[in-house]
């Protein structure tokens, strides 16, 4: 009998990962109301933007003034840097927790940031050296760790191998995504279950896309695989510019909503997680992706 764990955490990725593929810029205020009211839902970490360029990544242009007004002390605020560039915008803020990103795809990888996943390597391994010296806290993102729209399947000795690499310069989390939500259960639980037998020192974090709505029976997998940190994104949003047919990410109130009828324990206040997406909603150009929310709304306003 599998013994499944009393509480797990949220890390909620829907201000980044959620919204840098919206065609419509949305109001930094909007964006700041939308932190502020999912970190008042309970969530405790969450990825706040990336310091990308403006050039490739339009909706993440006000980083800057995101982190300055929504990074606090009570709550994991992590940015997400591409480069050393990157790097020097987070040195200039308060921020304490950053995000590296690479895919264990090489075909992934050309087309996302024009480099090969050794040539990706041998620039991050530094600056995370760096960061670690300054004690920051380091979050790994492993792309394409279960399938590649370019490659196909991805072998799992080669993402144990990424993300050995990772460990050995001293991340404190390896996020591991199954970027185009090809991942079949067991496939999920067997890599993840290497995974916290030889990395169970570190932070490890599921990250599922819900495209063939496999993302919660793949949680579930994880969760017995000995996962308790799953990325998530409110309102189900979120999808990959460089990965052909992703839709978006896990949604959060799905996910908080299964785990609490399972006995787990999250911290999140479903309704008030649902009055964070209210808030980002109007602005969206796409529909909310989830089960939960729509059901939740109408059983709100029957009550009004």
């Amino acid at each position: 009998m599998v013994i499944l764990p009393k509480e797990v955490t949220i890390i909620e990725v829907g201000p980044r990962d959620g919204l840098q593929n919206e065609k419509a810029f949305i109001p930094t205020n909007v964006k700041k109301q939308f932190i502020s009211a999912l970190k008042t839902s309970g969530i405790q970490e969450l990825e706040l933007t990336s310091f990308v360029s403006p050039k490739w990544v339009p909706q993440m242009s006000d980083a800057a003034d995101i982190v300055a007004d929504c990074v606090d002390g009570k709550t994991r605020n992590i940015v997400l840097v591409p480069n050393r560039k990157g790097l020097e915008r987070v040195y200039s803020t308060s921020c304490r927790a950053v995000a590296v990103f690479v895919g264990v795809s090489n075909s992934f990888n050309q087309k996302n940031i024009n480099k090969a996943t050794k040539d990706s390597l041998n620039e991050l391994i530094p600056m995370i050296r760096e960061l670690k010296e300054k004690h920051y806290f380091i979050r790994a993102c492993i792309s394409t760790a279960f399938y590649c729209p370019y490659e196909g399947k991805i072998s799992e000795v080669d993402t144990l191998r990424l993300c050995r690499e990772f460990v050995n310069a001293g991340v404190d989390e390896l996020s591991i995504a199954d970027t185009i939500g090809m991942a079949a259960p067991s496939e999920a639980y067997s890599l993840f279950s290497q995974l916290n037998r030889e990395f169970n020192h570190v932070l490890l974090t599921a990250h599922f896309h819900d495209t063939r709505k496999m993302a919660l029976a793949n949680i579930l997998a994880s969760l017995q695989a000995g996962i308790t940190r799953f990325d998530t994104s409110a309102g189900g949003l979120g999808g990959c510019p460089f990965a052909p047919g992703a839709s978006g990410n896990a949604a959060t109130e799905d996910v908080v909503y299964m785990l609490e009828r399972m006995g787990i324990s999250t911290g999140v206040d479903l309704t008030k997680l649902a009055a964070a997406i209210d808030i980002v909603r109007p602005h969206l150009s796409r529909s909310i992706d989830s089960g939960f929310y729509p059901l939740q709304k109408q059983t709100t306003e029957s009550h009004e």
